[in-house]
């Protein structure tokens, strides 16, 4: 019960932080390009790596790394805003973030567990 509790106080602290963050880059943004949930998934990415890599157990994993993380990073809205992009055939727009997406996630995850090593 007590690891219910350190995610569910994660995962509200996290998806807060997702939607404030995700909605004051997304209203700046005019070009229709989903840099709101973009960013949250790259710091997401780098984050987690860096949770990984300190290592970060127990019930602290389980407030960060599963919560909040979690909740900050959103696989979901990432496929939706792809559909929406490839629906309204905004083609440079979907691949652009397609390919940012899986590539500089990857390297900031890699990028995280190296700097958390390191540390």
């Amino acid at each position: 019960m007590t690891e219910v509790l350190f995610v569910s106080i994660g995962g509200f602290f996290g998806a807060i932080g997702r939607f404030v963050i995700s909605k004051s880059l997304q209203k700046r943004s005019q070009s229709g390009f989903p840099i709101g949930t973009l960013t949250v998934n790259l710091i997401g990415a780098f984050l987690l790596g860096f949770i990984v890599g300190i290592p970060i157990k127990g019930h602290l994993y389980s407030l960060l790394g599963i919560g909040f993380m979690g909740a900050f990073t959103t696989f979901s809205t990432f496929k939706l805003e792809l559909a929406g992009l490839k629906k309204s055939k905004k083609n440079k727009h979907f691949f652009r973030y397609l390919v940012i997406s899986y590539l500089a996630g990857i390297i900031l995850a890699f990028l995280g567990i190296l700097v958390g090593k390191e540390l």
